[in-house]
């Protein structure tokens, strides 16, 4: 059985009288093959065909027919005329600037203008004419006459437009369709999100965008290690410092510099330092892990002076929640993230000192893959977090 050729001089016609074979003929009339299952078949190119009872030749303008050979499944888009055609055989259907063309040649048939179709449709008057343009020359035919004073639908036009007409009527009910049902959004969202900050920013993110969103699940992953978005199937990562990951998309939405902190009743019991080196006369706490020493960069606010803290801390620890219990404690001096419980500071009960030596500025941003479709809770969520973390918390440090 010979395949179907990709080529212009191919065209189809189908016999219309009910019998089992159906045939298709090449160029020259020749017959090639011949169908053994009643598949309607059609046009694929333009030709000039003598009509022989139109009425059982052809069908409707436009109609779409399925045909299968061997393992190969094509489509062809009928002729909107049973005398003169133009077409092609292809895979698959017609493509989304064929059935817009449809929908702007629809608007410009019921407005008898181009400039009110273009007006309905939003779009500057030479695309609609662009469009029409571009579906009468890939259906071979004139759809409208057009003068300096009128606009009037050809004999073909006027039977183009009903199945436009239809076509726009179908497009509004899927775009009332989709809208209905992305309106609901839904599914699984995966977060992940540094330490210490579940109560002052995830916890009040997450139950808002829930009260909005309640068919979303959330799950939240917190670690302060760098996390494989792909390996781990994390949807939208918070991040805090210097973001390089190509692979990644990320937004800003804070910028802060950390504190060095104590309680007003610690620093009853001592000397307040003034400079970075007098802390080294004090208990320190520092978050870290496993690292015997560690260093504090600070600048001065005149932004002159700059000056580098290496010291053994007293407790080091990668909670910072656990660190502000031993400051509430009174029990030394540590550097905190103005986002971590920053009730303590607006109460008073954990106080900045040496305010003018500022420790180095930080970014927190929202991540997430660079080349992965991203669900519409995923979206919504990255917009929703973008607006209400920033408001979660007045002039930060910077």
């Amino acid at each position: 059985m010979p395949r179907a050729r990709m080529s212009n001089d191919i065209f189809v016609i189908a016999n219309m009288s009910g019998g089992p074979d159906w045939q298709w003929r090449t160029g020259t009339g020749a017959p090639s093959h011949v169908f053994d299952q009643p598949t309607r078949v059609y046009f694929v190119r333009p030709i000039s065909y003598t009509r022989q009872q139109p009425s059982r030749v052809w069908p409707a303008p436009g109609l779409r027919l399925t045909c299968r050979l061997e393992s190969s499944q094509w489509s062809a888009q009928c002729c909107p005329h049973y005398g003169c055609t133009r077409g092609e055989l292809r895979r698959g259907a017609m493509t989304m600037k064929d059935l817009n063309s449809l929908l702007v040649f629809s608007k410009v048939a019921e407005a008898s203008s181009f400039s009110e179709a273009a007006r309905r449709l939003k779009m500057p008057i030479s695309t609609v004419s662009r469009r029409v343009g571009e579906l009468e020359n890939q259906l071979g035919v004139r759809l409208l006459d057009r003068s300096t004073r009128h606009l009037r639908l050809t004999d073909l036009g006027a039977e183009v437009f009903e199945l436009a007409r239809h076509t726009a009527e179908v497009s509004e009910a899927v775009d009332n369709i989709i809208s209905n049902r992305i309106s609901d959004v839904s599914g699984t969202l995966r977060l992940c999100a540094p330490p210490s900050i579940s109560d002052s920013l995830i916890v009040p993110v997450v139950s808002a965008f829930q009260a909005a969103y309640p068919n979303v699940r959330v799950q939240v992953f917190v670690t302060e290690r760098i996390v494989d978005q792909i390996a781990e199937d994390v949807d939208i990562a918070l991040k805090v410092g210097v973001f390089t990951d190509p692979a990644l998309v990320a937004r800003k939405l804070l910028t802060y510099r950390h504190q060095v902190v104590a309680s007003p009743a610690y620093l009853a019991t001592c000397e307040p330092p003034k400079t970075p080196r007098d802390l080294l006369a004090h208990r320190l706490f520092a978050f870290s892990f496993w690292r015997p020493n560690y260093s504090w960069s600070f600048i001065h606010s005149n932004g002159r002076d700059a000056e580098t803290l290496s010291f053994h801390p007293a407790i080091a620890m990668n909670d910072y929640a656990g660190l502000v219990v031993a400051l509430l404690e009174g029990c030394g001096i540590g550097e905190l993230p103005p986002i971590v419980q920053p009730e303590l500071l607006h109460q008073g009960l954990l106080v900045e000192v040496m305010p003018e030596w500022h420790l180095p500025v930080f970014d927190l941003t929202i991540a997430h893959l660079r080349d992965r479709y991203l669900p519409r809770q995923v979206r919504v969520f990255k917009e929703f977090a973008s607006q209400m973390v920033p408001s979660l918390f007045d002039s930060l440090p910077v």
